[in-house]
């Protein structure tokens, strides 16, 4: 959920700055379209590839981590056992109630064990690229949805100040909803997300006006 939050915003504030800044050099409703739809849709690929590579290395990483723990278990169990019980012991069990839990879950389920005490990795859910990179897809461009829409439905007269005013309501309520599932205060993550999209809006606002005035 934190993350689809997060993917969210970035696709407000990005796909915002973008169409915010064609808007100061031109008011055409057709380039104003093309650009946040471009916008949108290179956003949401990226962040769909980008967390793909990233989830699929770290499930690479984890596979190569259990195949190498599978490895040692089968060459020397005996060092396995004790270094699992050094793990216990470690987290605050007695030597001996350490040792008979070691030989328990080595009993049970050896590789389990190893992977959760010593790893950190459940065997079991193991992350997955396509879940992790759809979720980037579509949380990106529902949150990017939002300026692309309100820069091209209102009127020309005011369409600016429609888009920025979206933007900024819904900073606010993502950069609440961020410190509540994070247990953050909400002030201040909120003046965060919406000082950072009124920059983000208000300098491509500024390039766009001087690249307009210039007739590029």
């Amino acid at each position: 959920m934190r993350a689809a939050v997060l993917g969210a915003n970035d696709g407000i504030v990005s796909t915002a700055g973008l169409v915010v800044g064609v808007a100061g050099a031109t008011d055409d409703r057709g380039a104003l379209l093309t650009a946040g739809l471009a916008g949108l849709l290179a956003g949401s690929m990226s962040m769909a590839a980008g967390e793909y590579v990233s989830v699929s290395t770290q499930r690479d990483s984890e596979k190569a981590a259990l195949a190498a723990e599978k490895r040692e278990l089968r060459e020397q169990p005996d060092a396995e056992l004790d270094e699992l019980t050094d793990l216990l012991a470690d987290r605050g069990l007695a030597r001996d109630t350490a040792r008979e839990a070691a030989i328990q879950l080595t009993e049970r389920d050896a590789l389990r064990a190893h992977a959760r005490v010593e790893l950190g990795i459940d065997p079991d859910q193991l992350a997955n690229p396509w879940h992790a990179a759809g979720a980037s897809f579509l949380a990106f461009t529902v949150g990017a949805l939002l300026p692309l829409l309100a820069i091209v439905l209102p009127p020309s007269a005011d369409r600016l100040w429609v888009t920025v005013l979206s933007v900024l309501a819904a900073l606010t309520f993502t950069g609440w909803w961020s410190a509540r599932l994070g247990d953050a205060p909400a002030g201040r993550a909120m003046a965060r997300n919406v000082g950072g999209g009124a920059l983000a809006m208000g300098v491509t606002y500024a390039a766009g006006s001087l690249l307009g005035a210039a007739g590029v």
